[in-house]
C-alpha cells in the first residue's frame, strides 16, 4: 500500500482530519498578508504528536503562492520575513556559535538546496578563531558545511555532523534541506521552519538518523522547502477528483453510485499500487525548471540566514556582496 509522504506539519495535520478539524494537542494559527501567509502549528503533547506523526514542538510554514514567478522585491521581502521568524525562535544570541548544515545530494538538483545555501551563507568562524574573539558587534560566529550523502561519501551524514559538533562545539545547529510535499502547489512555494530537528529523507521514505537535541545535545533549527512530490499522491488526488465528478453525474441510489460511495481509501491505494508498481514505483515528480528554482530558493534562504544571524548586515548588504 502506498503511504502519502510529506515533510510538512501543516499537511500532516490536514491529512489527519482536514483543515478545519481540531486535533487534541495540536493548535494552528494563520496570519495572512498581501503576498504571503504564515501558519503556526504547535504540537504540545504526545497525543498530538501521534495523531499527526510529528514530534512535539513548533512548526512555522510561510506560503508564498507567487514565489516561483516573483520579482526581486518579493524575494527580498520573503528573505526578511524568514530572517525575522528565525530570530523569533530565540535559539541564538550575540555570543552563540552557530553551525549551518546543508543536507542533500549536490549532484541531484531537487536535493541540492542545502549545499547551495551553504555556498551563499556568510561564514565567519575563521575570524573568531584566528583573532581569538568571543564576540563581535556586527557578525556572529558562523560555520557551515555540506556533508553530502552516503552514496557520495560512504559515510552517514549524521556521523559526519556529530563529529563536527563534538569538535567545534556550536551552541546551535541550523539544518537546511529539500523536503517532500503531498501537494504540487506547495512545491517550491512553501518554507517550513521547526525547532524539533529533522530526519533527512523522511519525506520520500528514505529516513536516516535524526538531527535533534536528543542525538546531538544542542538545539536544532530545521529549515526546508518542498521541491518534490510523490507520483502516487498526484494519482491519488486525481482519482479523488474523478470519483467526485462521477458521483455528481451518477444517480443517487443506483448501483454505480453505491459502488463509488463505498470506495474506501484502502481500495483506492490498492488500485494505485496495482497500476503504478510495474511502471513507476517510488517515482518522485519535480518542476521542469527546477535548476532555476533551486538557485532562487537558495538565495532567499541564505539571505534570510545572513540577516537573522549577523546583527550588522541587512538585505542590501547581502544582495551587494553575497551571491
Amino acid at each position: 500500500m502506498y503511504h502519502i509522504y510529506t515533510d510538512l506539519a501543516i499537511e500532516s495535520k490536514e491529512l489527519y482530519g482536514g483543515k478545519d478539524v481540531e486535533v487534541e494537542g495540536v493548535s494552528v494559527m494563520t496570519e495572512t498578508m498581501n503576498n504571503y501567509s504564515i501558519t503556526r502549528v504547535k504540537v504540545s503533547n504526545e497525543k498530538g504528536a501521534q495523531s499527526i506523526r510529528k514530534p512535539i514542538g513548533n512548526y512555522i510554514t510561510i506560503d508564498v503562492p507567487e514565489l516561483n514567478n516573483s520579482d526581486e522585491d518579493l524575494k527580498d521581502e520573503i528573505s526578511k520575513v524568514l530572517g525575522k521568524e528565525i530570530e523569533n525562535f530565540g535559539l541564538n544570541n550575540s555570543h552563540s556559535k552557530i553551525l549551518i548544515i546543508g543536507l542533500g545530494n549536490w549532484n541531484i538538483t531537487p536535493d541540492a538546496l542545502g549545499p547551495k545555501v551553504v555556498d551563499r551563507v556568510l561564514v565567519t568562524r575563521q575570524f573568531f578563531v584566528n583573532y581569538q574573539k568571543d564576540f563581535d558587534d556586527d557578525m556572529a560566529n558562523v560555520a557551515a558545511m555540506a556533508p553530502g550523502v552516503m552514496g557520495i561519501t560512504g559515510i552517514e551524514s549524521f556521523d559526519i555532523i556529530k563529529g563536527v559538533v563534538d569538535k567545534i562545539k556550536p551552541d546551535l545547529l541550523i539544518a537546511v534541506d529539500a523536503l517532500a510535499s503531498r501537494k504540487m502547489d506547495r512545491v517550491s512555494t512553501t518554507i517550513q521552519l521547526s525547532d524539533t530537528g529533522i530526519s533527512p529523507g523522511g519525506g520520500v521514505g528514505n529516513k536516516r538518523m535524526a538531527l535533534n537535541m536528543n542525538t546531538l545535545g544542542i538545539p536544532v533549527l530545521a529549515i526546508g522547502i518542498p521541491t518534490v512530490v510523490n507520483a502516487a499522491t498526484i494519482v491519488n488526488d486525481t482519482l479523488n477528483l474523478i470519483i467526485s465528478s462521477m458521483k455528481e453525474e451518477a444517480e443517487v441510489g443506483k448501483e454505480f453510485y453505491n459502488i463509488l460511495e463505498q470506495l474506501s481509501g484502502e481500495d483506492k491505494y490498492s488500485l494505485i499500487e496495482e497500476v503504478l508498481n510495474p511502471y513507476m514505483k517510488n517515482t518522485i515528480v519535480t518542476p521542469k525548471d527546477i535548476d532555476d528554482v533551486i538557485d532562487d530558493l537558495s538565495i532567499i534562504v541564505a539571505n534570510g540566514l545572513n540577516i537573522a544571524l549577523h546583527p550588522g548586515i541587512d538585505i542590501k548588504d547581502v544582495n551587494r556582496y553575497i551571491r
